[in-house]
């Protein structure tokens, strides 16, 4: 995929650089009874590539669609590059979206189907072979929508919503349908992307993207604000943890209960036993483990990663809202 974009030809970011990309105070959003999003309140710089994750049915979506001014909040505020969504019309020619799946027409071609959206935004046509070029679909931009593969429909709505050279660009779930080598090319994109100026807001469920991807995180779960902030400061907080591996399933129940009896938080996954410490206290598991006659197979530390973090915070945020 060729990842090289004319940026003497890109709309140029907000002079102001200290007004940032995205801001939102008490955004909420209620569908009858139900809170799809409560009281949410994030604040994103210009610049850099965004992760917004979250469980499933956590406000995700929901909160795209009110930043793009698609659907109305409840309460609160927020705004985009500096406008405010209640007017989307001061914002939106300077962003760029993909929303779930792209909605093209299916019995048109690849190139026929951005031509539409390119006139329909009054957008310069020469545009349409940089964003396909963009995305490695020039050789199919001839073929119809139909014929493309799960991947090849990302990839085009991908390079619709790069047509107007966006400042922000919000993706959802960009790389669902792509190979390991196509998802490697679009995440090298969004860096030569953000390099350039443009805001990059990816929403995912592959916990290991975001990580490989982005330099800052929303965080939210149940449509409230779990962490916003750099991404290297959310993990340098987590200890990480140790894990032994035990042959005999009572022997794993007998290592838990003596670490919880030395004091920390133990998780048991099949014949694992997580302990959620710093590395230096593989030790003190074995010598545990060596006092009770408990044979291990296997004993590391293992740093702290965002899914196993993501796990840890939502876990505790159920908790504490029960």
């Amino acid at each position: 995929m060729n990842t090289k974009v004319d940026s003497t030809q890109r709309v140029a970011v907000a002079a102001d650089s200290t007004v940032p990309a995205i801001r939102v105070e008490g955004l909420t959003k209620d569908f009858g009874t139900n809170r799809a999003v409560d009281e949410l309140s994030f604040e994103i710089p210009a610049g850099g590539v965004t992760g917004f994750v979250g469980p499933n049915g956590s406000g995700k979506s929901t909160t795209f669609r009110m930043l793009l001014g698609l659907i109305k909040p409840t309460s609160g505020n927020a705004w985009m590059l500096g406008h405010p969504i209640s007017d989307p019309y001061r914002y939106i020619a300077r962003v760029g979206a993909l929303v779930e799946s792209p909605a093209l027409y299916p019995k048109l071609s690849g190139y026929k189907n951005l031509l539409a959206l390119a006139r329909l935004g009054r957008l310069p046509t020469s545009r349409i072979d940089e964003a396909l070029e963009t995305v490695d679909l020039t050789d199919r931009a001839g073929d119809r929508y139909d014929s493309y593969s799960l991947g090849m429909k990302q990839r085009l709505g991908i390079a619709a919503a790069l047509l107007q050279k966006p400042e922000v660009l919000m993706l959802d779930e960009p790389t669902n349908g792509l190979d390991p080598a196509g998802t490697v090319e679009i995440r090298a994109l969004f860096r030569r992307l953000a390099e350039e100026g443009t805001s990059i807001i990816v929403s995912s469920h592959l916990l290991s993207e975001i990580q490989a991807a982005c330099d800052r995180l929303v965080m939210i779960q149940d449509g409230r604000l779990i962490f916003s902030g750099p991404l290297d400061e959310l993990l340098a907080a987590r200890h990480g943890s140790v894990v032994a591996i035990t042959d005999d399933p009572s022997d794993t129940a007998h290592l838990a209960q003596l670490v919880e009896q030395a004091g920390k938080q133990v998780r048991i996954r099949d014949a694992r036993v997580e302990v959620d410490a710093e590395p230096e206290w593989s030790a003190q598991l074995g010598r545990l483990a060596l006092g009770a006659g408990i044979v291990l197979r296997e004993l590391r530390p293992v740093e702290a990663d965002l899914e196993s973090t993501f796990l840890e915070l939502t876990a505790t945020d159920r908790k504490g809202s029960s």
